[in-house]
């Protein structure tokens, strides 16, 4: 009975909305109906709606199809005129297209024009139906062309170990960037790996393929594979940039983390602070004003003139804070002088400045290494180096043995007697050059200063977390005592 009172408001308002749907007919009688046909017929519709909305997708796709919107045949493009011209820079454009296993799918490829992706699509097996370009789809997909892509660390050792394993088992290189691009989700790198297997297919070299990315790949690495490709040894060469990406990888992170957990510390000590200031002390702001000035000590009064200040003018402050970091970041990033100011006291700093330096010569060393022990020339490898380190004042050794090397000096001469390169380093550069052994030496020194840098990182995490948390503690100490003191003052002047 109770399920019959439930349901029956229920079947009345399907009917209702049932007529609505059906074309008003005077003749037309209405039957009654009784509650478990209705309950059937609402099971039937629930059963069945499903197949209903596919058939309801299938009539949208054929109206599609007879509007114009889903072609029925293949493309066809005329080579001899729009079609093929060829534009000043790389467009994106979007394809639409029945791959071999007979899926549609829709995609987005950079070329210079539409029978550059004709071809390439038609080459790969698809069957193309359209390919178009507006301003439209550069803007909403244009940002992901292969010239703004910068392919992250992690995803680039993935790669470098997939292409290795990949070639070592004798698969061609092309049919190899095409295996890697049905492992990535992220259309960004889709389109800077469709676009590498593009080129290889029109006769180019992989290093003229990686180099054509703009940003997407490291210099070293578009070096490293240009001296391969003269000595046959691309595979090795893979597993020696894996290595070496690794190992950056792991010191980045380091560092990261070295620098990161004292500010994190830094900011709770401050924010439990603010809180007190903001909602803690203004509770006993009423009490403290019955009480004599004289009795109130100067300590509190300082914390509750803090605590004013901070309610009146925390939004303000807040957005200085704002303001002063975006200044800052602006400054770092486009003021050069600002920059080397910033690094030089940051290397200057006890503790973390040598957490620095071991990371700069660790990251000189290793890549220095490298591309002597690949064959690159050394002026290609201080370039390279150049443009690999984010420290201006390296950058400036850099720029100093280049000139050296220009005037027929050792490269040895630009690091004598500089306080940010270790006097360690430097004699065994000089080592190197006399003996010959420059790439070996220079990965001792990579190893050396790789452990000294990791017992830097830990020695800041063993000293810090301590030092940080007796802060916080005498900072909230501070606060506390200095709300208490008066009280006990106040409970004394009743006894007494």
């Amino acid at each position: 009975m109770f399920l019959k009172i439930l349901v029956t408001p229920c079947v009345w308002v399907y009917h209702f909305f049932l007529a609505l749907t059906k074309p008003f007919n005077k003749k037309h009688k209405i039957e009654k109906i009784s509650v478990t046909d209705s309950l059937n017929n609402l099971g039937e519709n629930i059963v069945n709606a499903p197949e209903k909305v596919k058939k309801i997708k299938e009539k949208k796709r054929k109206d599609n199809v007879y509007k114009g919107k889903v072609p029925l045949e293949p493309l066809r493009l005329n080579f001899d005129g729009e079609d093929a011209k060829k534009s000043d820079k790389k467009l994106t454009y979007q394809y639409i297209a029945k791959n071999s296993e007979g899926k549609m799918i829709k995609g987005y490829f950079d070329a210079f024009s539409k029978v550059e992706v004709n071809s390439y699509l038609i080459n790969e097996g698809y069957t193309v139906y359209d390919i178009q370009t507006n301003k439209w789809i550069q803007i909403m997909y244009g940002q992901h062309g292969t010239s703004n892509i910068k392919i992250k660390t992690k995803d680039l050792i993935f790669m470098l170990a997939q292409l290795s394993t990949y070639l070592k088992a004798g698969i061609p290189l092309a049919d190899s960037i095409k295996i890697l691009v049905k492992q990535f989700e992220k259309k960004s790198y889709k389109l800077v790996l469709n676009s590498i297997a593009y080129d290889l297919t029109t006769g180019k070299s992989f290093s003229e393929a990686l180099e054509k990315q703009g940003k997407a790949f490291p210099s070293i690495l578009i070096n490293m594979i240009k001296a391969s490709e003269m000595t046959g040894e691309l595979p090795e060469t893979l597993d020696d940039m894996e290595e070496y990406f690794a190992e950056t990888e792991a010191t980045r992170k380091a560092m990261v983390t070295a620098m990161i957990y004292p500010v994190i510390i830094l900011i709770i000590a401050l924010g439990v602070g603010t809180f007190i200031m903001l909602f803690v002390v203004p509770r006993f702001v009423d009490i403290y004003k019955t009480m004599d000035g004289a009795n109130i000590p100067g300590i509190t009064l300082a914390v509750l003139a803090l605590s004013d200040f901070l309610q009146k003018y925390i939004l303000w402050i807040l957005v200085g804070i704002v303001f002063f970091l975006l200044i800052f970041l602006y400054l770092y990033k486009n003021v050069k002088s600002f920059k080397t100011g910033v690094q030089w006291l940051v290397m200057h700093t006890p503790v973390f400045g040598n957490v620095v330096i071991y990371n700069e010569v660790t990251m000189f060393s290793k890549t220095f290494a490298s591309l002597l022990a690949h064959n690159v020339f050394i002026t290609d490898s201080m370039e390279i180096l150049d443009k690999v380190s984010n420290n201006e004042i390296y950058k400036q050794l850099i720029h100093n043995a280049i000139n050296n090397i220009a005037k027929g000096k050792s490269i040895s001469t630009a690091f004598k007697d500089q306080w940010a390169f270790p006097i360690p380093a430097y004699e065994m550069i000089v080592t190197g050059e006399k003996t010959g052994q420059l790439p070996e030496m220079m990965n001792k020194v990579a190893a050396y200063y790789q452990d000294l840098h990791k017992n830097a990182v830990a020695r800041i995490k063993t000293f810090i977390e301590p030092i940080l948390i007796i802060l916080l503690t005498v900072m909230v100490g501070v606060i506390v005592l200095s709300i208490v003191v008066p009280m006990f003052n106040m409970y004394s002047a009743i006894q007494a």
